[in-house]
C-alpha cells in the first residue's frame, strides 16, 4: 500500500512535467499558465505548487529533465557511435548523420524536446546555453576521435570546425519548419534525416566547390 501511495505523486509529477514540457514547445513558458499545464495534466493547479512551489520551479524541472536526455550525447558510448555507423543498405562504413541521428533514437515520435529545444536556443534561455555547451563538447570529443580513426581531416581550427560541424546539426532543428517545406520531408523522420545526411554527407567527404572549373 505505502507503494502505491509513493508511486502516485512520482506519476502526477512526472504527469506535470510532461504537459508543461508539451505547452513550452508550442507556445513558450510565458504564454503558458499554471491553470493550462494542469488541464492538459488532468490534475488540480494545486499539484503545480505541492510539486513544484511555482511555475519558475516547473520549467526547472523541464529543463533538468531536457538536459538529462542531451547529457547522454556527451557519454562515451554516444561518442563512439557517432564516429563510425554501419550503413543501412550496402554495408559501408560511413560518418553517422550526428547528434541529431542520436538524438532521435533516443526520443519517442512527435516528442517535444526538438521544439522546446529550438525555444530554448532562440530565446537565450541559460538552460539553452547550457545544452549548447554540452553539445559542443561532445562535438569536439566526436571530432577527436573521427580524427583519430583516420575518418576525419585535423583542423588549423579545431574549434571552430567542431563548431560548425555542431551548427550543421543544429539547423535541423532550429529551422526545422524552413527545411521541411524546402526540401518537402520532414528532417526529423528517420527518412527525412537519412535523405539529408546523404547530401550532408557527400558535401563532408567529396566537397562541394571545386577549386578549378570543371
Amino acid at each position: 500500500m505505502a507503494a502505491e501511495h509513493s508511486a502516485a505523486p512520482a506519476a502526477g509529477r512526472d504527469a506535470l512535467v510532461a504537459a508543461a514540457l508539451r505547452l513550452f514547445a508550442d507556445h513558450g513558458s510565458d504564454a503558458t499558465s499554471v491553470r493550462d499545464i494542469a488541464a492538459k495534466a488532468e490534475v488540480s493547479p494545486a499539484l503545480v505548487m505541492h510539486h513544484f512551489g511555482s511555475k519558475a520551479g516547473l520549467k526547472t524541472a523541464v529543463d533538468e529533465h531536457v538536459a538529462a536526455v542531451f547529457a547522454s550525447l556527451g557519454e562515451a558510448e554516444a561518442v563512439e557511435a557517432l564516429t563510425v555507423r554501419e550503413h543501412e543498405h550496402d554495408g559501408t562504413n560511413v560518418l553517422s548523420a550526428g547528434f541529431v541521428q542520436l538524438l532521435l533514437d533516443g526520443l519517442p515520435p512527435g516528442s517535444p524536446i526538438p521544439a522546446y529545444l529550438r525555444r530554448l536556443l532562440l530565446e537565450g534561455d541559460p538552460a539553452g546555453h547550457e545544452i549548447f555547451a554540452r553539445w559542443l563538447d561532445a562535438s569536439r570529443s566526436a571530432l577527436k576521435a573521427m580524427e583519430g580513426a583516420g575518418l576525419a581531416r585535423a583542423s588549423a581550427d579545431p574549434e571552430v570546425r567542431a563548431a560548425f560541424l555542431m551548427v550543421n546539426d543544429l539547423a535541423m532543428i532550429l529551422l526545422h519548419d524552413h527545411i521541411a517545406r524546402a526540401t518537402g520531408v520532414d528532417p526529423l523522420t528517420h527518412d527525412g534525416l537519412h535523405r539529408w545526411s546523404a547530401d550532408v554527407l557527400d558535401a563532408y567527404t567529396d566537397g562541394v566547390f571545386r577549386k578549378e572549373p570543371a
